[in-house]
Parts: structure tokens; sequence; C-alpha cells
């Protein structure tokens, strides 16, 4: 069984995140959706919201399993025997940053990393700039699950 882990923050996951999921749940035997647990950051939901969203969202998906973990990626998956990492792609900036990453993870794990290029649907798409929308009050309908939108929109009002 060949899997691929796609990490994230997913806070929260967008359309831009479920549609990686997806195409890698056509490619491989097993995806391993990992939220990634950074202490410096805040989230805006908490690591187990994320993950059962996630889960929610991929329901459809049965080869599709969610997981967290703190620490680096490429332990995650020697840990788990994961060969490789999947990881869109929206802009070249992203390549920049991702392809240092992945040559490190590389070297020291020989762990693979897999770049996606995004749907262009969903090449402005970030989970902060959804988040951003939705302080303000402004509609995420199309850039978020409708379940997702509706937590989203709960958790901003509860805030406020």
């Amino acid at each position: 069984m060949i899997s691929v882990v796609c990490p994230g923050s997913y806070d929260p996951v967008t359309n831009g995140h479920l549609d990686i999921i997806e195409r890698c749940s056509r490619l491989f035997d097993e995806v391993v959706v990992s939220v990634l647990i950074n202490k410096s950051k805040k989230g805006l939901f908490s690591i187990e919201e994320r993950m059962e969203m996630i889960s929610e969202v991929c329901e459809h998906l049965p080869n599709v399993r969610v997981d967290s973990w703190h620490g680096l990626l490429v332990d995650y998956c020697r840990a788990n025997g994961i060969p490789a990492i999947a990881k869109g792609l929206r802009a070249v900036s992203d390549f920049d940053y991702e392809l240092q990453m992945s040559q490190m993870n590389q070297r020291l794990s020989g762990v693979e990393t897999l770049f996606i290029s995004t749907n262009p649907e969903y090449s402005f798409l970030s989970s902060s700039l959804v988040k951003e929308i939705a302080t303000y009050h402004g509609d995420v309908s199309h850039l978020v699950p409708r379940s997702i939108g509706r937590r989203l929109t709960a958790r901003v009002d509860e805030l406020a």
C-alpha cells in the first residue's frame, strides 16, 4: 500500500485543500491529512476541531484518514511508513519555499515531495484570507465547504 501525507494547518480546511486531498485520493492507496501543530501560533479552531472538520468533508473518501503531528514532518512519515508528501502549489512564491523544504526533507530522510498544481479556481485561496473575509462577515460560501462555512461564521460571531 502506497501512502502520502498532505500536511497543513487547515485552519480552516478550504475548497483548495479539499481539491488537493481528493486528487491525491485517486492516486494513492492511502492519504493521511496531517494537521501540523505549531504551538507558537494561535489558531481560530483547535487541532481537534480541525481534524473533525477535515474528517467530515472527506467522509466520501474512504482512503483518507486524518491525524495530527508536532515536530518534523519527516519524522512523522518515518514513524508511519509514509514515503511521500503531497503539497499543493498556488504560485511561484509557494514553489520557492516548498522546493527548499522538499530538498531538506529528502536529504534528512529520503521522503519524497510531490508538487500538485492547484486548480486555477483556487489559486488565490488561503485559510488566512478566508478567516479575514469571515471576520468582516464577507461571503465565504464559494471558498469552503458549506459545513465549514457555518462553523466559521459561528466561531467569528462567538469572538465578536
